[in-house]
């Protein structure tokens, strides 16, 4: 019995030390998702026992694309037209730079309405805080004391003097329509008949004249003809004049003599009647009313005026930043400094808020992205670990990296669940360009 179990533990023994001989003699074995396998086995021959401690490496082989550290796909905040395209493609711009520029007339014009309508509520707003002006307050004082001095000379009655000026005012008007019908008087008349009569004799003198000459040829040379032409004006002003002092009076003129008449008449008029009750009530609700106005203006605007006023002020100030901020959406600006990798637009094209119009890329430095590993494979990489990066364009170039970023959320791919890792590249070469296929091994 004893030597049947000496032989059993003598074929395990030998099983062991064969398995452990063919492990040491694989250098890797492939997995499906790309990762690569290696197996070292090293036995410790110094001390005695059946098995022997195996150590374990994993490296990891992905492919992956050179793509630059920084980079944006840009689009419109608003849609409109493209007017001027300010940046082409492979033209560098600085972060803040004007890439595209929409059509703006109807956003400017919104911006000048809402500064217009901002400027009216500060302004109120201004007017209100301020107070009222030193002139309304004169002005409110002198209607208060009219109504006061009405309310005086209604009460008191019309003084001896008031009522002979307004006497004499009438007895005035009154003559002035008089006149109107009466014509000129005595000497008036004497001496537009005498100077119609002279200038008439004068003009008869100097026909005469004419007449003795008026065969010649020259006769329009010679001073008889003057003579003749003066004396006809002369007597045309002689006889205009007279008629105008003897004519029927203008009725325009008559009906405002008689307006004057009338009105001075009401005004003794008013003087002479005792006042009444209706007037001194009236009077008392005028000096209420300018008391009231005075008051009124001394008083300054109630808060809750104020408050309005001021809250109208925030709301055109919000009205005006949203219409900047509509101006500000038909711009396309640089986030930051790189290259115009792709423009998707032309100048004239209709675009819509959202819609892709630029790449944007800093192309000096580049990085590797990878999405080849699986489940299995990211759980031997970590944020940290070297990498060794080569690319298929350029033969020989080598570049050493580090794991700069693991992304957390694996993704389907082709039935596995894969992750993306990010490898920076310790050195730049300014052969890499965007895409290159490049292969990354992560021992």
């Amino acid at each position: 019995m004893k030597k049947y179990l000496l032989i059993a533990l003598s074929i395990v023994t030998i099983l062991g030390i064969a398995s452990v001989l063919a492990l040491s003699i694989i250098p890797n074995l492939t997995s499906g998702n790309s990762a690569v396998h290696a197996l070292n086995a090293n036995a410790d021959n110094d001390e005695p026992g059946p098995t022997a401690q195996v150590e374990m490496t994993y490296t990891v082989v992905a492919e992956g694309v050179v793509v630059p550290r920084q980079h944006a796909t840009l689009s419109m905040a608003a849609s409109g037209i493209v007017d001027q395209i300010l940046a082409d493609e492979g033209s560098e711009v600085e972060a803040g730079q004007v890439i595209l520029r929409l059509q703006q007339a109807h956003q400017q014009a919104a911006v000048a309405e809402a500064e217009a309508a901002l400027a009216n509520a500060q302004a109120r707003f201004d007017a209100l805080n301020a107070g009222p002006r030193a002139q309304e307050i004169a002005s409110a004082q002198a209607s208060l004391d009219a109504a006061q001095a009405r309310l005086a000379r209604l009460t008191e009655g019309a003084r001896p003097e008031e009522i002979a000026a307004a006497e004499a005012s009438l007895n005035a008007a009154q003559e002035t329509l008089q006149r109107l019908y009466d014509g000129p008087d005595e000497h008036m008349r004497i001496a537009a008949e005498a100077d119609l009569a002279n200038a008439e004799a004068a003009l008869r003198q100097a026909q005469a004249a004419y007449d003795l000459v008026a065969e010649r040829k020259e006769v329009a040379m010679l001073p008889q003809s003057l003579q003749l032409q003066q004396a006809t004006n002369a007597y045309e002003t002689a006889k205009a004049r007279y008629d105008a002092l003897f004519a029927e009076p203008d009725s325009d003129l008559v009906a405002g003599a008689r307006a004057q008449v009338k009105q001075a008449q009401a005004n003794l008029d008013r003087f002479q009647e005792p006042v009444t009750e209706n007037e001194i009530a009236e009077a008392e609700a005028m000096i209420q009313q300018a008391q009231a106005q005075l008051d009124l203006l001394m008083a300054g605007a109630r808060d809750e005026e104020l408050a309005a006023a001021l809250a109208a002020v925030d709301q055109a100030q919000a009205g005006l930043q949203q219409a900047q901020a509509s101006l500000v959406d038909t711009e396309l600006r640089a986030p930051f400094s790189g290259t115009v990798a792709v423009m998707h637009v032309k100048e004239g094209e209709q675009v819509g808020g959202g819609m892709p119009v630029v790449q944007l890329a800093d192309l000096t430095t580049w990085q590797v992205e990878t999405d080849d590993l699986t489940e299995l494979d990211i759980v031997n990489v970590e944020e940290g670990d070297q990498a060794t990066l080569t690319f298929d364009a350029i033969e020989g170039l080598e570049l050493t990296g580090v794991v700069e970023r693991i992304k957390p959320l694996g993704e389907e791919k082709r039935g596995d669940i894969t992750y993306t890792v990010i490898i920076r590249p310790d050195e730049q070469d300014p052969r890499l360009r965007w895409r290159m296929t490049a292969v990354a091994t992560i021992p």
